[in-house]
């Protein structure tokens, strides 16, 4: 009889032990070691972020290591999520859907700001017009959201893209290239345009604010999946620096003119071109970037066979907020 007892006392404890195992190892499972943030010269927001320090004072308490990681342009940022360099990317929501129709496992879950933050621009005055760009050479970012911004005026004013050299850049290259006279036109990028608009008078020839679809904030899925309370957290310290940023524009531009290194007059001119009074992914960013992927879709860039409303639909995911 004491035998079956202390047989069954040992069972009851080493079911426990395997329990308060499993216990622990579900807990560890459910908090990432670090979490690897992008920041971008074309996101103030990101910039206050990582200048201000919110997310350091809200993980630490949890013993969690915060990372920055620069993002030269939404394809880098993009990349960047692909290849787990970061668990948050900055983006435009077109260059998002243009990575989600290759099945890039993203979602975009914050709005950090809706910029008008391209144009096309020249220092050629024989250039007045989109139609002007017949046999030219344009430069511009593959897959962001300059790039589908050309895309869109050119489809708009009759032309198609074989009608023009697009010659791919980097945005600051681009911006390099028109100056020196290697393109005849651009499709600028804030701080880019916005230095050489002011520094040499270049002409915004082609301006259309809704055709720039909203900066977005995208996750990894599998992050998404496996740290759902921390894609929560993430917002809340985007909130915090969204918040700031409104609350005081004259510092934030100090903060975008030091890590963008440009004038603090340009960057000015670029905050001036961003709207920060949304944030929660919904049907107007929906129909933008749509409408955008509409256009990718016509020139080839998308696959003809796919569903930009299905796209679309998996991409943007507002749940976060709720």
């Amino acid at each position: 009889m004491k035998s079956w007892i202390i047989k069954t006392l040992i069972l009851i404890i080493a079911v426990m032990a395997i329990a308060g195992c499993s216990s622990n190892a579900s807990g560890e499972a459910s908090k990432p070691k670090k979490i690897i943030l992008d920041y971008a010269h074309y996101s103030p927001t990101s910039l206050v972020l990582k200048e201000k320090g919110f997310a350091e004072k809200l993980f630490e308490k949890e013993g969690i290591e915060v990372e920055f990681v620069l993002s030269q342009g939404s394809n880098k940022a993009l990349e960047f999520l692909n290849s787990k360099s970061v668990d948050f990317g900055s983006s435009a929501g077109a260059a998002a859907l243009m990575a989600k129709a290759k099945n890039s496992p993203i979602e975009s879950v914050y709005i950090y700001s809706k910029p008008e933050w391209t144009a096309l621009v020249s220092t050629d005055e024989t250039i007045k017009s989109v139609e002007d760009l017949k046999g030219k050479k344009v430069a511009a970012t593959l897959g962001t959201d300059p790039y589908i911004f050309l895309l869109r005026a050119i489809e708009e004013s009759g032309l198609s893209a074989k009608d023009v050299e697009i010659i791919n850049l980097q945005h600051g290259d681009g911006a390099a290239a028109l100056l020196s006279g290697e393109v005849d036109a651009w499709a600028g990028l804030d701080p880019h345009m916005a230095r050489v608009e002011k520094e040499v008078g270049a002409n915004l020839f082609f301006r259309n604010p809704d055709f720039n679809t909203y900066g977005v904030l995208n996750v990894r899925q599998d992050f998404a999946e496996k740290y759902p309370k921390y894609v929560n957290k993430v917002i809340e310290v985007y909130e915090e620096a969204r918040q700031w940023s409104i609350e005081n524009p004259e510092e934030t531009a100090e903060i975008l003119a030091k890590e963008a290194q440009i004038d603090l007059d340009v960057a000015k001119i670029q905050l001036e071109r961003n709207d920060f009074s949304t944030s929660v992914p919904g049907d107007e960013q929906i129909a933008t970037i749509q409408a955008a992927g509409d256009v990718l879709k016509s020139e080839g860039v998308i696959d003809s066979k796919t569903n930009i409303e299905e796209v679309v639909d998996n991409l943007i995911n507002p749940d976060f907020f709720e």
